[in-house]
């Protein structure tokens, strides 16, 4: 029952966001064919065939069965209904083949310019309400790196310093991330580290993307959080062993300890007695602490990180909270473009890193139940961008097909013909649907595998 209800909240929770996105791209076509007097047919969320819906005056409003996309018909216009009725009849006012090449590439161009638009709105809207929480790089004095992790297998030693990716210093720690989308889908990609005396550059292969898709937990803020007792649980077996708040763990059974997660790791793998050597104020000590053995935990909290690193949160107006919602999309809209171009030339694996509906049902209900609402529309504006970046390649029957039909019109003064355009548009049908066939398979190998 429990994994019934589970499906049905990813499907919910799925539906919801793909009805925003679709919404929204068809609401930029909608409103700029009306602006320039085009009658629209019909505007349906998802594909035939049409469950239900309301008429009003030249346009059917309606909900459609299929739920990963949309359309708005405009008369005149040789679209996914592949409605070629027109041909051979005169070019009427209201329709899309009268009006000039640049109100119909406008028109064509709407949905992809609305996605971007719903991906400035949400960041904005986040930030001019959460602000921006960051932390100076110099509070960072190192990081834990596990053995068997990401960082480990490209070269990163615990107590590491990141102090630049790409050349570019860090100054701040912004959103709990050391790196932005751009940077860390960057193909020239670079991480310089302190190390002790050393500065060193780290330089990860080429597939690394790859890496980070089998282990995503890369470089997490956490990994820096110190072994430092922030509070001790009243009867648990830390206290009687003797530890006070404020204690700083720095070796358990004889090995050095400097981060909470390297500590909890080590209790975890510990046996029944074990040896914690602590500092408390200049003071080192020897204590035998006992784990509770159902649950292999000791009793005690961590230091508050947010004083520890002297987090600071920055707010903006509602000028510069648009600033930063335009940055950080784009900033993401510079990471998928980075992605692509790595995935289109081979340097990192289609199979890892293609996602289709079920990859993206599945992403979507795990940063909601991670994130709540804030995750559920972080994720959303991901996706707009993403939607609209797909959206403007120039393959027929996706806008940027339509787009390279006009702009071969408005170069040549020729328009393709009917028959022309129809024939790209059923090619343009086949290999979608090609595609969406693959990457729906592909994510359930995916899934199987994992």
């Amino acid at each position: 029952m429990e994994f019934i209800f589970s499906i049905l909240q990813t499907a919910l929770i799925f539906i919801a966001a793909i009805f925003i996105l679709v919404l929204v791209h068809e609401l930029g076509h909608f409103l700029a064919a009306k602006l320039f007097g085009m009658r629209v047919e019909r505007f349906s969320i998802g594909f035939p065939p049409r469950l239900l819906g309301i008429k009003k005056g030249d346009t059917d409003y309606c909900i459609s069965a299929l739920p990963l996309g949309g359309y708005v018909k405009i008369s005149g216009m040789v679209d996914e209904s592949l409605d070629d009725s027109f041909e051979g009849s005169e070019p009427k006012e209201y329709e899309f083949r009268s009006k000039p090449v640049w109100q119909r590439m406008i028109v064509i161009s709407a949905g992809v310019i609305f996605n971007m638009f719903l991906a400035y709105a949400i960041f904005t809207t986040i930030i001019y309400k959460q602000g921006i929480n960051r932390i100076p790089a110099e509070n960072i004095h190192g990081l834990y790196i596990p053995d068997s992790s990401t960082a480990a297998d490209i070269g990163f030693q615990t107590g590491d310093r990141l102090i630049a990716v790409n050349d570019k210093e860090i100054d701040f720690i912004q959103r709990g991330q050391f790196f932005s989308m751009s940077d860390i889908t960057s193909q020239s990609l670079r991480f310089t580290v302190a190390r002790g005396d050393e500065v060193i550059t780290i330089e990860p292969p080429s597939d690394f993307l790859d890496y980070l898709a089998r282990n995503p937990e890369f470089l997490e803020i956490q990994n820096a959080i110190p072994s430092k007792i922030g509070d001790v649980a009243s009867g648990s077996p830390a206290e009687a062993a003797g530890m006070l708040p404020g204690d700083e763990i720095i070796a358990i059974d004889g090995d050095t300890v400097g981060y909470w997660i390297q500590m909890v790791n080590k209790i975890q793998a510990g046996s029944e007695n074990m040896l914690f050597t602590i500092n408390r104020d200049g003071q080192t000590l020897d204590l035998m602490v006992s784990p509770d053995p159902n649950n292999r935990i000791i009793g005690v909290m961590i230091t508050d990180a947010q004083e520890f690193f002297g987090y600071e949160t920055i707010h903006y107006g509602l000028f510069g909270s648009l600033l930063q919602g335009v940055r950080q999309a784009h900033d993401t809209l510079g990471g998928i473009i980075n992605g692509f171009r790595q995935l289109f030339s081979g340097a990192i694996s289609i199979r890892e890193n293609l996602g289709g509906p079920v990859a993206i049902a599945s992403v979507t209900a795990e940063v909601t139940e991670r994130g709540g609402a804030l995750g559920f529309w972080n994720f959303t504006a991901f996706l707009s961008i993403t939607l609209a970046l797909m959206n403007i390649l120039p393959i027929p029957m996706l806008d940027g097909g339509h787009l390279m039909f006009l702009v071969y019109e408005a170069v040549t003064g020729r328009e393709p013909s009917i028959r022309v355009r129809m024939a790209m548009q059923q090619i343009g049908l086949v290999f979608l649907v090609g595609l969406m066939i693959f990457v729906t398979f592909n994510d359930i190998l995916r899934h199987v595998a994992n």
